[in-house]
């Protein structure tokens, strides 16, 4: 048996992974076809490597059908319910940056708080009937983050295309995404509201813990972690 490691399929993410592992004495490249999605591990014994798509790593963790994965915390979070008991961090590889935050319209010059958000919401359904509808791709994150804070007055719509685009489509009247520069929001006429923040992301290095823990499977964890110069939580077959 080896230990199997999920890092993402291709792009910048796939880039950045192999250089984080690389600068560790651990190389990682692609083998085969472009579409093959195979890659061969130098540098440590007993390792496999498995490209997938990022979105499809929280997944394969929970599941354990891989040892350990690589893909945004934003995901992990917002795919896998209890995510801490079904997954451990071992480490933020500092990369692939972005923060899930609130935002509405530019226009709305008195909402720029959680609160002024929450009144706002309020007074669109006395004036619609309906409530205020915030486009996102994180449904669990954001309702998590929006109960914390207190506001009830809104319902989420489904978003899996460009979402800073679906306030002038009037499809919502607010947004829930992902933005590192937030040029895409302003292009599209909507702010960041001051205290919504939701999470800030980034690529992180993560465990499955109902993954074959095996001896054989443990021996390599364990020259893994010293190799990256990590900590690795005990793990038991």
């Amino acid at each position: 048996m080896s230990l199997k490691i999920g890092v993402p399929s291709k792009g910048r993410l796939m880039e950045k992974t192999f250089d984080w592992f690389g600068a560790r004495g651990v190389t990682m490249q692609r083998t085969g076809a472009e579409r093959e999605y195979s890659g061969a591990v130098e540098g440590i014994e007993g390792v496999e490597l498995v490209m997938l798509s990022a979105g499809e790593i929280p997944r394969e963790l929970a599941a354990g059908r891989i040892h350990l994965g690589v893909t945004g915390s934003d995901l992990v979070r917002d795919k896998l319910a209890d995510w801490n008991k079904q997954v451990a961090e071992l480490a933020p590889l500092g990369f692939g940056h972005a923060d899930l935050i609130l935002a509405v319209p530019a226009c709305w010059i008195d909402v720029d708080t959680l609160d002024d958000l929450d009144g706002a919401a309020a007074a669109f359904r006395a004036r619609h009937g309906f409530r205020l509808r915030i486009a996102t791709k994180y449904h669990r994150l954001v309702r998590d983050f929006l109960t914390e804070n207190g506001i009830a007055d809104y319902q989420l719509v489904d978003s899996q295309g460009a979402t800073e685009g679906t306030v002038k489509n009037l499809t919502a009247e607010a947004i829930a995404d992902i933005t590192s520069t937030g040029e895409t929001l302003r292009a599209n006429h909507l702010k960041i509201l001051n205290d919504a923040v939701i999470h800030r992301s980034q690529a992180t290095l993560f465990l499955a813990r109902k993954a074959d823990w095996g001896t054989a499977e443990q021996a390599t964890l364990a020259a893994l972690a010293a190799r990256l110069g990590i900590s690795a939580p005990q793990v038991s077959g």
